[in-house]
C-alpha cells in the first residue's frame, strides 16, 4: 500500500510540473532580408522559412512545405523549387534543425506577399498536427499597391495597417479569416522575434505571460496590437480544421493557424 502511495505521489507531482511547464506558442516565419527594397538597394531579397518559438528562440524541424509562393499585382507565383534546405542552430539548442531558404529578383514596383503552406507537423505534447499558413509583405520601388488584398489560403491575416514602414509603437490592425469569411472574436497570439535581425539584443521575458501576448478580434475577425520594440513581430490566430490526418491507428485533428510578420523601426 505504501508502494502504491509513493508512486500515486510521483504522478501528481509529474502532472502538476507539466501543468507548471509554459505552453510555448508555435509560428511559422518567412523573414526577408528587408521589408522594403528602395531604388538604391540590393533587388535580390534572400527569404528564410522557419518554425519556431520566436521569443524562446527554440527551432523545430521542419519538413519541406506544400506551397511556397509569392502574389504580385493580383498574379501568384510558384517559388516551391526555389526552396533550398538548411542546418542551422538556435543558441540554445545543441542539435541542428533543419529550416529553408530562397533568394528571390525584385525586377518591378509594387508590393510583394510571400506565403507558404508547410507539411503538417505532429506535436505529441498537443496530441495535434500543425499546419500555419504564413505570410509577410515587401514593398518594392515605390508603388505601394496589393498590400491589403487576400491571398486566398485556408485560413490567413489580411493587413488593415499597411504592413511596412512601421515605427516602433505604430498599431498594426489586421482582419483574419477562415475559408476567406471573418472569424469572430479570434483569437490572435502575438510574439517577438527575439534578437531580430538589426536588433540582435536577447530579450528577457520577466515571467511566462510577456512571451506571449494575446489580443481578442473583434465581431468582425479584427484585432489591433502596438508594437513596443523594434525587430520582426508575428501574429498568429489559430483554428481548429473541418479535417483530420491519420497518425498510426488514429485520426488526429488539426491546428490551422494564420500568421502574419512586420517589421518595425525606431525612430532616430
Amino acid at each position: 500500500m505504501r508502494a502504491f502511495r509513493i508512486v500515486l505521489s510521483l504522478l501528481v507531482v509529474s502532472l502538476l510540473a507539466l501543468a507548471a511547464a509554459p505552453a510555448w506558442a508555435h509560428f511559422g516565419t518567412i523573414i526577408p532580408s528587408d521589408d522594403i527594397v528602395g531604388q538604391a538597394d540590393e533587388k535580390q531579397l534572400s527569404l528564410q522559412v522557419k518554425f519556431i518559438h520566436p521569443m524562446e528562440m527554440h527551432y523545430m524541424e521542419m519538413a519541406k512545405p506544400k506551397q511556397f509562393g509569392v502574389v504580385h499585382k493580383g498574379q501568384k507565383q510558384d517559388l516551391l523549387g526555389a526552396l533550398k534546405a538548411v542546418k542551422g542552430h538556435a543558441p540554445d539548442q545543441k542539435e541542428a534543425f533543419t529550416f529553408w531558404a530562397a533568394d528571390y529578383p525584385i525586377r518591378r514596383p509594387g508590393d510583394y506577399t510571400f506565403f507558404v503552406e508547410p507539411t503538417p507537423y505532429w506535436e505529441p505534447a498537443e496530441d495535434c498536427f500543425i499546419v500555419h499558413y504564413t505570410k509577410v509583405c515587401v514593398n518594392a520601388l515605390g508603388l505601394e499597391a496589393g498590400w491589403d488584398q487576400p491571398v486566398g489560403l485556408a485560413t490567413e491575416i489580411v493587413p488593415l495597417t499597411r504592413p511596412y514602414g512601421l515605427w516602433t509603437g505604430n498599431l498594426f490592425t489586421g482582419q483574419v479569416l477562415l475559408k476567406g469569411k471573418p472569424v469572430a472574436g479570434a483569437e490572435v497570439e502575438v510574439e517577438y522575434l527575439n534578437q531580430s535581425p538589426g536588433n540582435p539584443t536577447l530579450v528577457k521575458a520577466p515571467a511566462d505571460p510577456y512571451v506571449t501576448q494575446v489580443v481578442k478580434a473583434d465581431g468582425s475577425g479584427v484585432f489591433s496590437y502596438a508594437m513596443p520594440r523594434a525587430g520582426w513581430w508575428g501574429f498568429a490566430a489559430l483554428s481548429e480544421a473541418d479535417w483530420k490526418i491519420k497518425h498510426g491507428e488514429e485520426e488526429k485533428g488539426v491546428e490551422i493557424g494564420a500568421v502574419y510578420w512586420v517589421h518595425t523601426r525606431d525612430m532616430k
